[in-house]
């Protein structure tokens, strides 16, 4: 069962899910090194290695001089981003968030109903390992990687869930930029990525137990992903827009919690609601809940898990601490992992929504999953409680999969 529950969080259950799987560090943002990038294959390259099949080189492989293949329309340029359908086309050198990311028609032609998601990119090295950790000497696993990112697994599910013009921005090495681009749009996202020419693409090592929980433990390298800043918005980047989520990573570095404050009011300025996943109780605990309150004013729906909620209200029972969190924030729904999801308003829980039952291998993601199929749901126009039941079913499918992310369409 699974109602997504917060990576920071302690889970509990077979089915409990994630809010933040498979997102960046909340670190140094400039933490990491180019070897430490992983490429899509699973092997860790330097800084000009990353094409579909790792080599080095080819058509999608950054180049001698850092640039990457025309052919996935993204450039190593500091702040260069695309914006496209899945075919992502190219963006000219120089160009930054603000140009050509309207709706498809171009600003105000169609009614405003695109998702844009704000948060991390990020590559996930998976080890899923049965017998305990050896220290010292080696432990059988079965290792995988696969993209990732708390706000791009966000993205993906919703779009997965039929939501029908998602976008993402995010900061990415140029190591991966192609990767990360043709993966996103194979989702049905339309990334908008600005491409770092110093920090590679951040790394998280997702170690999976897989015992009856497939409870994990990350090792986190932000690189990139958070060195996201107030130059990278456009207000255009709006045009279009529904809603906005915004990864809670960003609050935990300077550059990208700043560029979270920007986009942020220039939402409230023009009516779009505004949507944000705490993303990590462990990184939440250090922010410190009154920064984080502080911070998050203005929000109109927030997505923690049970830890994260009563991290930030001091009160030990879940029902109780989204319940005081609603008298901050409009609407609270807070994700209870084996145990389904609370939705609360105006200091009192109005709905407890059930989990559905699963069979956990890894629950990497499952609480992006759900703030995925929730804003989806809620584009789809349902009412908040039946957009948390979306919410459970994807978290539930979430934990059936290795990786955070939805099986790609065919």
């Amino acid at each position: 069962m699974s109602g997504g529950e917060g990576r920071g969080g302690s889970g509990g259950g077979a089915g409990a899910g994630s809010a933040g799987d498979g997102a960046g560090s909340m670190g140094d943002a400039a933490a990491g090194s180019a070897s430490a990038a992983a490429g899509p294959t699973g092997s860790v390259g330097s800084a000009n290695a990353a094409g579909p099949t790792g080599s080095v080189g080819s058509a999608n492989a950054a180049g001698p001089t850092g640039s990457v293949g025309s052919t996935d329309g993204v450039r190593p340029t500091d702040g260069v981003v695309s914006m496209g359908s899945a075919a992502a086309g190219s963006a000219p050198a120089g160009a930054r968030a603000r140009e050509g990311v309207g709706s498809p028609g171009g600003a105000g032609s169609m009614e405003a109903r695109a998702l844009l998601v704000v948060g991390d990119v990020v590559t996930d090295v998976v080890a899923r390992h049965r017998a305990p950790l050896a220290a010292g000497t080696d432990t059988a696993a079965v290792i995988r990687t696969v993209p990732g990112g708390a706000g791009a697994n966000v993205a993906c599910w919703a779009a997965h869930q039929g939501a029908a013009d998602v976008r993402l921005l995010g900061r990415v090495g140029v190591e991966t930029a192609a990767w990360h681009q043709r993966e996103l749009a194979a989702q049905g996202v339309r990334p908008c990525l600005v491409v770092d020419p110093r920090a590679p693409t951040g790394t998280v090592i997702c170690l999976v137990d897989e015992g009856a929980s497939a409870e994990r433990t990350f090792l986190t390298d932000s690189g990139a992903s958070l060195r996201l800043e107030p130059a990278d918005w456009s207000d255009a980047l709006l045009d279009g827009v529904a809603r906005l989520h915004l990864s809670g990573y960003l609050l935990f570095a300077e550059s990208s919690r700043a560029l979270a404050t920007v986009a942020l009011e220039a939402a409230r300025a023009r009516g779009v609601p505004v949507s944000l996943d705490p993303a990590s109780a462990g990184f939440l605990g250090q922010l410190g809940a009154g920064r984080f309150l502080e911070l998050v004013e203005g929000v109109d729906v927030l997505l923690p898990s049970r830890d994260e909620a009563c991290l930030l209200t001091g009160i030990t029972d879940a029902a109780d601490a989204a319940a005081a969190l609603s008298l901050r924030v409009p609407l609270v729904v807070a994700k209870q992992g084996c145990d389904g999801a609370l939705v609360a308003r105006a200091g009192r829980v109005c709905a407890r929504v059930p989990a559905v039952p699963a069979r956990p291998r890894d629950t990497t993601g499952a609480g992006d999953a759900f703030t995925g199929a929730f804003l989806a749901a809620l584009l789809a126009g349902a009412d908040p409680e039946a957009a948390a039941a979306e919410g459970c079913r994807a978290g539930a499918r979430a934990v059936e999969r290795v990786g955070g992310r939805p099986p790609v369409p065919e």
